[in-house]
């Protein structure tokens, strides 16, 4: 108990009372839009509007594509990020800069290069065209502009974690006989998995909400690419702000209980530690 009140007194006397006022203006950018958006939900209706059949399959489709490119980010990303944080030079440095262009291309110019490569007319859409496999506005370029707007969030992620990791126990463990496997296995992977999962939820969250680039390369067709976003930006277009609404409602929600499991996993690290 005394080490909470030391800790507590400690707090308040290395944090100036000034930082309260950006952070209570930070705090009403954000909670304000949300507020607005929970006092205009019609909540007498809402569960007609998210049981109707279009918001359903968008639904579907959004939490299936989303947890499908997760996965691909987890079994891609992992790999990655520990060559990026374990080698060193130039061209690593290139590559890692490469792998991170996505986070900060405008949702639209994403699209674009994905349409340029993936596309029919492509650089490589137009090979598997050639053998009657078409990418473009399909679930699977749907779950192609997830990968690549989400890996680079799980990389950076995995990458925070691999750097905590004390070397010398990586180092120990070679010394004794373990094998790179072995130790990638039994040592790293365990010690970075609390930023593993958090990086997992990360690309979850980005898998889920992306727009942009799904309409420009995917397109926004019921039930094959129509995700949860780009229903939204339907009924608004159908003048149905309810439903609208109603699903904006539905993909906050879903952000709340992803933040809840990162908050929990953030904790885990710390026990981890």
């Amino acid at each position: 108990m005394s080490g909470r009140l030391h800790g507590r007194r400690l707090q308040r006397a290395t944090t100036p009372t000034w930082l309260w006022v950006p952070f209570a203006v930070a705090l009403a950018l954000t909670l304000g839009p949300i507020a607005g958006l929970l006092l205009n939900v019609p909540w007498a209706q809402l569960p007609g509007l998210l049981a109707e059949p279009e918001v359903q399959r968008s639904l579907a489709l959004s939490l299936a594509t989303a947890a499908l490119s997760t996965g691909v980010c987890v079994l891609l990303g992992v790999p990655v990020a520990v060559l990026m944080t374990r080698l060193r030079g130039t061209a690593v440095d290139l590559a890692r800069g490469a792998l991170l262009v996505p986070l900060v291309l405008s949702p639209v110019v994403s699209g674009l290069v994905l349409l340029f490569f993936w596309g029919r007319f492509g650089l490589f859409g137009s090979l598997l065209d050639a053998v009657g496999i078409r990418v473009g506005f399909s679930p699977a370029a749907v779950v192609i502009v997830q990968v690549f707007v989400s890996l680079p969030f799980f990389v950076v992620s995995v990458m925070t974690a691999l750097a905590g990791i004390d070397e010398e126990l990586e180092l120990s463990a070679a010394t004794c006989g373990a094998s790179a496997g072995q130790i990638l296995r039994h040592i790293t992977v365990p010690l970075a998995a609390p930023g593993i999962l958090v990086g997992t939820l990360l690309a979850f969250a980005r898998s889920l909400g992306e727009y942009g680039a799904t309409i420009t390369f995917a397109g926004s067709i019921d039930g094959q690419t129509r995700t949860l976003p780009l229903q939204i930006s339907l009924a608004l277009n159908s003048a149905r702000p309810d439903q609208a609404l109603g699903v904006c409602l539905m993909l906050v929600a879903i952000y709340l209980v992803v933040l809840v499991a990162a908050r929990f996993a953030g904790r885990l690290a710390v026990r981890w530690r």
